[in-house]
């Protein structure tokens, strides 16, 4: 029995001995395993750390107290949501800061303005008796001609009777010049009066009157002039046609002066003002800019396209403008000296506006603004901040995350739910952690398979040279160096017509982001190198995926925006 009992009890210790010793192994195991980790970057430069790791012995520890990080260089006093950011992370995600100042804000609209008549120029040649067109001299459309010139010849039996009315008013009038009867020297006057203004409501001219008068013998058809010079849009006399009063039989359009109607969305009618300076270029004459001003601003919105109709009035000399031309209209509202900062600097939320401030030694603190007017580069700043303040330009997106992971609230409750719960955020010693190789780091072996984790895109999968045929054309876009690295990147475009002929007179833009919430886009114009290629260099702030849009406007083509996916591997990995 004793010995049963001593048996038992030796295999229950040795069963309790090995429990114990696999519990040891497998906490210094994971031990070891974190405290190579330590360094990572995840996200933006924030690290997690044991709270007793030996490792850890060069790192401060950063406290959250009421929302604000204390211990942390240039942090006091910053409000709720401020980051410290290490400068190999700044480097990874590409922060960039600009001093905000006082500049001159000038607005540019641009819209697609169309040629047309000026409607003042118009007119229109029309009979007021019943006849038959006899002769043509003005016999096809699109003819110039001037005040005066003849159009046609017109025989009328009404306008011949009134011409022989005339002419007989006329002798009566004279045989009574030296009648003593007052009354019918009168009589014989008002009828003479009479005639010759019928004649004149007829379109008779009055050297045509006179001709007659002086004659003395009607003209059986009479010549219609032009009422006033310009292009013939519209004929319809031809000889021998009948015409009936009020039948029009020419339009002249006066193209000395035309209009251009541009529409304008509706946040920026309140920009345009009467009178405004305004300029339109043309693809027929590149390189020449048409000046006008704004002559009228329409009172009715279209609803679907929610925008207004704009029309310019400029000077043609030359007659080079055509209706039905296109061009690109620009109008510049006025100008006015305000505190401004670069458009890419704010943060739109969707309630509120916010920038970052850079307050030295890598520490970024959210700010409210008031926001005012703003163009194609800068926007107004009404209040919030004051001229000379820091504010970031890049990354901003990324910045905003790292904030709200870094309160207090959020993160601690991230970390109860991945079962961590028990450990701190500490921000990585930046004197550590400037001039660190990455690649010389313990435990790295272990890093293999999980490019698919979050903060980890990017670790492999470049970017394949690819070929696109649109509208005509073959775009090639590569890379230099061919697979990229988060920094400064080259975009070669390789353009060629659909028989294979370099294409040397586009423009291409290219427009580059990553495909995350809030990142706004970023530009570059390439230049043409040689034989249809075109060189960009960009800035990837980053690793992971980057779309690229090239931007390719071709004279007398429509313009082309084919989008180029990109991965992208980390600069510091």
């Amino acid at each position: 029995m004793n010995q049963q009992i001593y048996k038992k009890s030796f295999v229950i210790g040795a069963v309790a001995i090995g429990t114990i010793a696999g519990i040891a192994a497998g906490f210094f195991a994971a031990h070891r395993t974190m405290g190579d980790m330590v360094g990572m970057i995840i996200g933006t430069g924030v690290v997690l750390a044991a709270p007793e790791s030996a490792e850890m012995g060069d790192m401060k520890q950063m406290e959250m107290k009421d929302g604000v990080m204390q211990g942390m260089p240039g942090m006091a006093g910053a409000p709720s949501g401020a980051v410290v950011v290490p400068a190999v992370a700044r480097q990874l995600i590409g922060v960039r800061s600009a001093s905000a100042a006082y500049a001159t804000l000038m607005r540019e609209i641009r819209a697609v303005g169309t040629v047309g008549y000026d409607e003042r120029g118009l007119t229109q040649v029309t009979v007021k008796t019943s006849g038959w067109v006899r002769e043509v001299f003005v016999d096809s459309i699109d003819r110039p001609v001037r005040k005066g010139d003849p159009l046609f010849t017109l025989y009328s039996p009404d306008l011949l009777a009134t011409q022989d009315e005339h002419l007989l008013a006329v002798r009566t009038q004279a045989q009574l010049v030296i009648s003593p009867l007052g009354d019918a020297k009168a009589n014989a006057a008002s009828l003479v009066a009479s005639t010759r203004e019928r004649l004149r409501l007829w379109d008779v001219t009055d050297a045509q009157v006179a001709t007659l008068e002086r004659r003395g013998k009607a003209e059986p058809v009479l010549t219609v002039f032009a009422p006033s010079s310009g292009i013939v849009l519209k004929r319809e006399a031809l000889p021998g046609k009948y015409v009936e009063p009020g039948t029009t039989l020419y339009e002249v359009a006066d193209l000395s002066t035309v209009w251009i109607s541009a529409d304008i969305y509706e946040s920026e009618v309140a920009a345009v003002t009467l009178g405004q300076p305004a300029s339109v270029t043309f693809a027929a004459y590149p390189g020449e800019t048409f000046r006008g001003t704004v002559s009228y601003i329409y009172s009715t919105l279209n609803a679907e396209a929610r925008t207004v109709r704009v029309r310019m009035e400029m000077p043609n000399p030359g007659l080079r403008l055509k209706p039905g031309m296109f061009g690109t209209v620009t109008l510049v509202t006025d100008a006015a000296r305000t505190l401004v900062v670069p458009k890419e600097a704010v943060l739109d939320t969707g309630l509120r506006q916010l920038v970052f401030m850079d307050r030295g030694e890598g520490a970024y603190a959210p700010y409210p603004v008031k926001l005012g007017r703003r163009n194609q580069d800068s926007v107004e700043v009404l209040e919030g901040i004051t001229e000379g303040d820091r504010i970031v330009t890049s990354a901003n997106f990324l910045l905003d995350a790292e904030s709200k992971l870094t309160s207090a609230s959020s993160m601690q409750a991230m970390m109860g739910r991945i079962g961590m719960g028990d450990w701190q955020m500490r921000g990585a010693y930046e004197g550590k952690m400037e001039g660190m190789d990455m690649s010389d780091m313990k435990g790295m072996e272990g890093m293999k398979g999980m490019e698919g984790m979050k903060g980890m895109e990017g670790m492999k999968g470049p970017s394949v040279p690819e070929t696109r045929h649109v509208a005509g054309l073959s775009l090639a876009l590569t890379t230099a160096p061919e697979h990229p690295k988060a920094g400064d990147v080259r975009l070669k475009l390789k353009l060629n017509d659909q028989v294979g002929k370099p294409v040397t007179n586009a423009q291409v833009l290219f427009v580059y982001t990553m495909p995350m919430p809030g990142m706004t886009d970023s530009k570059v114009t390439a230049r043409h190198t040689k034989d249809g290629l075109y060189e960009g260099t960009v800035m990837f702030g980053m690793g992971g995926t980057w779309v690229v849009t090239a931007n390719v406007t071709v004279p007398g083509k429509a313009p082309i925006a084919e989008k180029f996916q990109f991965s992208v591997a980390g600069g510091g990995m």
